[in-house]
């Protein structure tokens, strides 16, 4: 049983996706077919919201490399993704649902989750939410049962994590300086630097509290709503003390549903951040990681992540485009 008989660092959700494979021969090709499934399944969502977006999303594989389908990131992402679809198709049970099921997945998708509360308060639908809730109760309570013990470990262990070698604050050290480096909570990571760790920590909860903030004081229409849980996801991954590589598939299928000249912008900049990333990982991880070779490549990177988050939350509009309403 996870969290009772071995450690595991995701949330129950997770399994959903690792049992299978099991029942193949050969777990890692099965868990790859697994991943471009869901790949598959993702593109057919974002195609439903925008075709044009979807020729994007379809060409993930080029962009992020052989990790998209050796890390199982694609399924909370597919789930997230339908989510959204879901809710903008005024079909909110099943929105939140899906969303419950995300969260349970890989805890990220909760930074949507206060643009999702206000756009179905501003239907008249809010009572939905409550099916997410009852999903991620479904999914947490057994090993909260069973095995409390391990699933509080998989969720304070990410809390606690220092800087990790790949994420802005790290980066910042690892250009400008000489920092020691440490293997702990299965990555490399800085040693000490606690403020700093810290004053990011804030930075990012800052970013996702203004950009929820914005969304509630300004209309709530469906184009606002894909940008700000663009917006939201970008934040939490440009400011955080992590930056794994696999970070940036959650972006894949939501930055190109930004329209006008804004999307157009935001989208280079991750195909920007995405190349970045593969000028040094798989190959040259370790070379970074031990001797801090390409950090400048690295810090690029991270820098270009800010850059996407100013233009995604940047208030106001960049260029026109024709909106829909909550209530239309």
């Amino acid at each position: 049983m996870p969290y009772l008989d071995f450690p595991i660092e995701y949330p129950p959700g997770a399994v959903v996706a690792f049992v299978p494979p099991v029942a193949f021969g050969d777990y890692a090709r099965a868990f790859a077919w697994e991943m471009a499934l869901c790949g598959v399944l993702l593109v057919a969502v974002v195609a439903y919201l925008r075709p044009a977006a979807a020729f994007y999303v379809a060409l993930a594989p080029v962009l992020v490399g052989s990790l998209i389908l050796s890390r199982f990131d694609l399924w909370p992402t597919l789930l997230a993704t339908a989510a959204l679809a879901a809710l903008l198709a005024q079909r909110h049970r099943l929105g939140w649902g899906l969303l419950g099921a995300a969260v349970a997945a890989k805890l990220w998708p909760l930074v949507i989750v206060p643009l999702a509360l206000i756009w179905s308060w501003r239907a008249g639908r809010i009572r939905s939410a409550f099916v997410g809730v009852a999903v991620v109760l479904l999914a947490f309570l057994p090993f909260a049962v069973l095995a409390p013990r391990g699933l509080w470990h998989s969720l304070s262990g990410q809390a606690s994590r220092p800087l990790q070698v790949e994420g802005l604050g790290a980066a910042l050290f690892t250009t400008f300086g000489h920092p020691r480096i440490i293997t702990t909570h299965g990555s490399q990571n800085v040693a000490g630097h606690g403020a700093v760790a810290a004053v990011f920590g804030v930075l990012q909860v800052a970013a996702l509290v203004g950009v929820w903030v914005a969304f509630a004081r300004g209309p709530v229409t469906r184009d606002r709503f894909v940008r700000y849980a663009a917006a939201c996801v970008c934040a939490f991954i440009a400011f955080g003390k992590v930056l794994s590589p696999q970070f940036l598939i959650w972006l894949i299928p939501l930055v190109p549903l930004v329209r006008g000249l804004r999307g157009l912008v935001a989208t280079g900049l991750l195909t920007v951040a995405l190349l970045l990333t593969q000028v040094w990982f798989p190959k040259h991880y370790w070379d970074y990681a031990l001797q801090f070779d390409r950090a400048g490549v690295v810090f690029a990177r991270d820098l270009t992540l800010v850059l996407l988050f100013a233009v995604l939350a940047w208030p106001g509009e960049i260029a026109q485009s024709q909106d829909v309403g909550v209530n239309d």
